[in-house]
This record gives structure tokens, C-alpha cells and sequence, in this order.
């Protein structure tokens, strides 16, 4: 087994970008091909579709080179963890019965290699965002999910896509704006969490832009993971240091 463990998030598969969904799959199982010789772990850390439902017997179509791979890859006994999003908080046992992929809805404290990271999607974390925490309380009500699945499946998806579209594309500008410093929800909640308890890292997704920034401390960094929308960002951990790097791009910008 490899000696590194690797992050990604925010593929946003269902949806396009600078390719389409189904080129940014042939993309990804490539970035997989790529790592799985030296992968100890990998975590995907939510948004990895840009909207998921789990019928009782019906899910989201396409997406088979992705599930072809993640499945030979544990089969083969790398790990992975698949961390909810906010775009995939609806995802209940699919993954962990068909490819052996545990689900975690929320941050999670590990080590690895006596370094501790705290790890999740990041939505709903820091002071700010009161709508959508707002809204994550009724989509992740049992209720709501039941009423949903009532729904037929051609309609449902159909509404809970171009939801999806809709809120992504009003907080774009927001994630230009606000990515860095004080002002970033992210980077205030890693360093509140600081006052009780240390990490050395703090591994995000949400913001869709590659940061990696020194908190208050002046040790522990606040690593968010970007995007495969256009930067195809993602971060290694080699058992010394947390570095984020791009895949198949010479373009890519890391923040500060």
C-alpha cells in the first residue's frame, strides 16, 4: 500500500464547466489512475456531484467509469471517505454497500502520521451563511426527505437540478470576493476551533478556490481544495507536509 494520502472535492459531476460532466469523469478516473499506486488513502470531500438522490430503487444516472473505478480501487484495499456536501447531502447507502465507501456528514478529527487534521465540506461552518443553514436543517430533515422520494424520479431530479444550478451560480461571486483573511467563514471558523483544540490542518472543499493559509497560530493551515470546474485542484499529504497541486494544469492558482 501507498504512503500518501490524497483530498479532493467539488467535481460538481451533472453539470458542465470548461468540460463537459462527462469529460471531467474521463478526468478524474485518470487523476485516480494516477494516484492509486502510492494512495494509502483518499478522501473525497463533497460536492462530488452537482445533485444526488438516493431512491429506494432508483439513482442519478451516469456517472459508471467513476463508480468502475472508486470500486477497483477498494477492491484492490485503498481506503476512501466520502464526505457529504452540500450538493450530495442526500446520499444515504449506495456507496457504502455497492463500493465499500463510508459516508460522514460532518467534520471529522483524524490523524495521519501523528499530524491532526480536522476534515469536511464546509458548508454551514463560520459566523456567516444564515439562509442556507437555514435550508440545510429542512433539506436534511427526515420529513423532507421522505416527501421527496414521493416524488417521480424524472421530476424530482429534474427540480433539484436546476436548483442546484440556480444556487451555485448566485454565490460565484461570493467565492471571488471573500476567499482569503478575516473576513473568510472558513478561515474564522479554523481559528475559533484553535482556541480549544489543535490541528495542525484545516481540509475543506465548499469555497471552490485553492487556499492554503496560516492561521493565528502562525502552524496550523487552513487548506481548502478549489475546484475541478476549471482548476482541477486537489492536495496530497506525503506524511510530512499538506501541499495542494493540479491535475494535467500548469494554470492553476493557490491563495495567498
Amino acid at each position: 500500500m501507498g504512503q500518501k494520502t490524497y483530498f479532493a472535492s467539488d467535481f460538481h459531476l451533472g453539470t458542465g464547466g470548461q468540460l463537459t460532466s462527462k469529460e471531467r469523469e474521463q478526468k478524474i478516473v485518470r487523476w485516480l489512475d494516477h494516484i492509486k499506486d502510492d494512495a494509502a488513502h483518499i478522501y473525497l470531500v463533497g460536492d462530488v456531484f452537482d445533485f444526488w438522490f438516493e431512491y429506494k430503487q432508483v439513482i442519478p444516472k451516469g456517472y459508471a467509469r467513476l463508480f468502475g473505478k472508486l470500486a477497483e480501487l477498494t477492491d484492490a484495499g485503498i481506503p476512501i471517505t466520502f464526505f457529504i456536501g452540500n450538493h450530495d447531502m442526500w446520499m444515504f447507502h449506495y456507496f457504502e454497500d455497492e463500493l465499500g465507501i463510508p459516508i460522514l456528514r460532518k467534520p471529522k478529527s483524524i490523524e495521519i502520521s501523528g499530524k491532526k487534521f480536522l476534515i469536511g465540506h464546509g458548508d454551514g461552518l463560520g459566523p456567516d451563511d444564515h439562509g442556507y443553514k437555514f435550508i440545510k436543517k429542512i433539506f436534511a430533515n427526515p420529513v423532507c426527505q421522505w416527501l421527496f422520494a414521493r416524488i417521480h424520479p424524472n421530476l424530482g431530479i429534474g427540480i433539484a437540478n436546476y436548483w442546484s444550478k440556480k444556487s451555485r451560480s448566485a454565490q460565484k461571486h461570493d467565492y471571488v470576493n471573500r476567499w482569503l483573511g478575516k473576513d473568510e467563514w472558513l478561515a474564522q471558523y479554523a481559528n475559533k476551533k484553535l482556541d480549544d483544540t489543535y490541528y495542525d490542518y484545516f481540509v475543506f472543499g465548499h469555497r471552490h478556490i485553492p487556499v492554503d493559509l496560516t492561521l493565528k497560530n502562525g502552524k496550523s493551515r487552513y487548506i481548502n481544495l478549489g475546484e475541478w470546474l476549471s482548476q482541477y485542484s486537489y492536495a496530497v499529504f506525503d506524511g510530512n507536509d499538506l501541499q495542494i497541486q493540479f491535475f494535467e494544469s500548469d494554470s492553476g492558482t493557490i491563495y495567498p
